[in-house]
């Protein structure tokens, strides 16, 4: 992950409970650094001891951790760091998540050393879409959900979102329904 994730998880713990929390989980999470680089890459393991520090120290489950932490990268990180980017993607929910399958191509010329995941989209209907989350990296389902969750918020749309396939139940990738109504 770049630094820029691990910065966000920073800004988002601040945020909400302040200077002082964000130090005590820092501690907790054993994390040696004091503060991240944003296009320098950094171990996936530095990502996962932070959201499992916040989860500790806030009474959260881990899931509860990587959503809130999803919603934030997209109402807040990336919509007002790269808000050209993201308005790139499409003018809703529907255009955004289409246009999925080669966002991260953008992202790469930003972040020449990211490893994206990969994401197809089948089952298109007129208020669904079945969104195929691909990727190296175990364990960040949730905040793929927590993605999906702020990109409606983004764009005024209620949404359901249903894991109908995962690779804890031993399949090869997730697939996530995705099914909204404009608010």
């Amino acid at each position: 992950m770049y630094g820029i994730v691990n910065k966000a998880i920073q800004e988002l713990v601040i945020a909400n409970f302040g200077k002082d929390k964000w130090e005590i989980i820092r501690e907790r999470s054993g994390i040696d650094v004091d503060f991240f680089i944003s296009n320098e890459p950094y171990d996936d393991d530095i990502t996962f001891k932070l959201a499992i520090a916040v989860s500790e120290e806030m009474g959260m489950s881990i899931e509860e951790v990587l959503v809130a932490f999803g919603e934030w990268w997209v109402m807040k990180t990336t919509k007002e760091k790269y808000s050209g980017l993201m308005e790139s993607g499409g003018s809703n929910l529907k255009e955004f998540i289409l246009n999925l399958p080669v966002f991260h191509n953008r992202v790469m010329l930003i972040y020449p050393k990211l490893t994206p995941p990969e994401f197809k989209v089948t089952d298109i209907t007129e208020n669904s879409v079945n969104l195929h989350y691909l990727s190296t990296r175990i364990g960040f389902q949730e905040f793929v959900r927590g993605l999906i969750q702020g990109l409606a918020k983004m764009f005024d749309t209620n949404v359901l979102i249903e894991l109908v396939q995962s690779r804890n139940s031993g399949h090869s990738h997730e697939i996530f329904k995705i099914t909204w109504e404009k608010i």
